[in-house]
């Protein structure tokens, strides 16, 4: 063989090779549901899932908190996808930074050996602001959300066909983690909810929706979620219907067989080994004797699974969504989502997630690892505030927006946050002060001196007031989140949504507002240092941090409020529990300088320092009405 010959040879040997080598690097599993399975690379597999939010953890996380879920047994990984969290402004789609980045998530979750399930949406629940769905929604004429109207599906199209540009390339069939994805999410609730809606119209919603997931290029299994005993609703065709709370397998069985065909496979798509939280009200606890003996039924019956939550994070900024029942018609949702899930909100595992690991070990036939070493954890000492500025102040340098009455936060293009109303008064007036549409906590001033507080949530719309003569009265209002569950999602408007009365007479004329969304760090170098007790203030510190840890900031003392820690919004803290710590992830912090932003609303005691702690405290119920 001539030296050409043996070159030409190698060169084509070696061709061979690295084309092999692409091939068997874009070799792609199956998933299906056929036969009444769940069927990986052909061969029959129970799903033990979790679910896990990754907008709700920051995304240095994610990868140890994927395999805090693998080492605990489990296969595969559920998530919610929350449009609101990615449109971040009508029109402007944020998919990149931080932890909004889905595709580096499902990637992740690829190279740490877990299947992914899609849970797109459109509307979410979760305990999230709004149901995942924008605030602006609200503004747009005729648009009715959550049902077959034109304008909101054609939102909802834009929605679809932004996310699958996302995750296109992250299905199974594209080589990828995703096997299934959700079509809508617990439609048959909101059907119960909404009897005033023909079923007819509320099927051809859901269908649509599954239709618009299909045309933008979802080409695997889908599935639906609701309570068994409401499938009527909630079941859509071509969807495998799974049921959410379900512990009797035998009635899991008999309602999945009569809506798929006589067939499985069965699934509780939201297992509970904890539950949601809310502010002013006791901190939920599920046992971990239930969550085992539950889960081994599961087990030993073919059942697949996905734990809600099994690890639940944090509800950072203005996330957090609100809830209601028959006694109150807000519950906001707390800043920690703990959840009392296996996995504690700082990623630690619980004697819940050990007991779970052990069982599932005696169960699956493929290997656990060992679980990752936890985060460290510091205890920052007394951060000393080195200034202190009135809000009031730095209303004084804004320009309000005027009109003859209040105007909500969406009239005033704002979705988060508080506002400032502010009307002068000529003449003296005093008596009952009553504001039926206030949404959702307020502060009220006269003459910059605090007077009372009006408070959706202990249904306190009214109070006493006097405004002397020549006089100013201010109500700082915040909103707490919107309704995410229920028909009431529809009845969502913030601020001061009703007219003002005093004694019976509407307050018309010369309204201002100051709009303080406070989606940015407060910044307060061009103001000098100022307090006055019971205005709202703004506390600055900087501090300093020799190793870089996960650490609690101890909120015990304080009022009501939010942090930022080197700009970075960790969240609402309020006094009457049960939550008294914030979370700070390490990864926000730096070693050596750090800056600490407080903006206290009700200001009824001078800070001087505020502290990091080891331990968070959840469930301490405070209230004191």
């Amino acid at each position: 063989m001539t030296n050409m010959k043996k070159q030409l040879y190698t060169l084509l040997v070696a061709l061979m090779l690295t084309s092999g080598l692409a091939f068997a690097q874009k070799a792609k599993h199956t998933f299906a549901i056929q036969d009444g399975n769940f069927l990986y690379d052909g061969k029959a597999t129970q799903i033990h899932s979790g679910e896990m939010h990754f907008a709700r953890i920051p995304a240095p996380y994610w990868r140890h908190r994927l395999q805090m879920m693998k080492a605990m047994g489990l296969n595969a990984v559920a998530t919610y996808v929350f449009w609101n969290y990615h449109e971040t402004a009508p029109g402007v789609w944020d998919w990149k930074t931080g932890n909004r980045n889905l595709h580096e998530f499902i990637k992740i979750a690829g190279e740490e050996g877990m299947m992914v399930i899609l849970r797109p949406g459109p509307y979410c629940c979760a305990e999230w602001e709004f149901g995942g769905y924008p605030w602006w929604l609200q503004k747009t004429k005729d648009l009715v959300i959550r049902t077959d109207n034109k304008q909101f599906l054609d939102s909802c199209k834009v929605y679809v066909n932004q996310l699958a540009d996302q995750v296109r390339d992250l299905q199974i069939t594209n080589g990828g983690p995703i096997i299934m994805v959700q079509a809508e999410n617990e439609f048959g609730s909101y059907v119960a909810q909404r009897p005033d809606i023909p079923l007819e119209t509320h099927k051809k919603y859901s269908a649509a929706i599954r239709q618009q997931l299909i045309d933008a290029g979802f080409n695997i299994p889908m599935f639906t979620s609701d309570g068994s005993w409401l499938f009527k609703g909630g079941a859509i065709e071509g969807a495998l219907p799974t049921a959410n709370g379900e512990d009797n397998v035998e009635n899991l069985k008999k309602v999945v067989n009569e809506y798929h065909g006589g067939k499985g496979p069965y699934m509780v798509a939201e297992f509970y080994p904890g539950w949601l939280d809310h502010w002013a009200e006791p901190f939920q606890k599920v046992s971990t004797s239930s969550v085992v003996k539950q889960t081994e039924k599961y087990l030993k019956n073919g059942v697949s699974f996905n734990y809600y939550m099994v690890h639940g994070g944090t509800n950072f900024g203005f996330t957090s969504g609100a809830n209601y029942n028959t006694e109150k018609n807000i519950q906001p949702d707390l800043t920690s989502y703990d959840y009392d899930a296996p996995i504690s909100e700082a990623g630690w595992a619980t004697t819940k997630y050990n007991a779970i690991r052990e069982l599932m070990m005696k169960h699956v036939d493929y290997q656990v690892p060992a679980v990752p070493q936890q985060i460290p954890v510091i205890e920052i000492p007394n951060i000393k505030f080195g200034k202190t500025v009135n809000l009031f102040d730095l209303t004084s340098k804004m320009e309000p927006v005027e009109n003859d009455t209040p105007m909500t936060f969406e009239d005033l293009n704002q979705g988060h946050g508080y506002v400032l109303y502010r009307r002068h008064f000529n003449q003296p007036i005093k008596g009952e002060l009553k504001i039926k549409g206030i949404r959702d906590y307020a502060i009220v001033y006269v003459n910059g001196k605090k007077v009372g507080e009006l408070n959706r949530v202990f249904e306190k719309d009214s109070m006493n007031i006097d405004v002397p003569f020549n006089s100013t009265l201010d109500i700082l209002v915040e909103n707490l989140g919107r309704i995410n569950y229920g028909s009431k999602i529809t009845e969502n408007l913030k601020g001061i949504t009703t007219p003002v009365m005093i004694n019976g007479i509407e307050i018309t004329g010369n309204w201002e507002m100051f709009k303080l969304p406070m989606s940015e760090v407060p910044n307060l170098e061009q103001y000098a240092s100022s307090y006055t007790a019971g205005q709202p203030v703004i506390y600055e510190a900087e501090f300093k941090v020799k190793n870089i840890g996960d650490t609690f900031l101890d909120m015990e003392q304080w009022g009501k409020g939010i942090v930022f820690v080197n700009g970075f919004n960790i969240g609402r803290y309020w006094k009457v529990g049960p939550q008294h710590t914030l979370y700070v992830p390490g990864c926000l912090l730096k070693k050596g300088k750090n800056k600490i932003v407080i903006f206290e609303q009700q200001n009824d005691k001078n800070q001087s320092t505020v502290s990091g702690v080891k331990v968070p405290v959840l469930d301490k119920l405070t209230l004191n009405k």
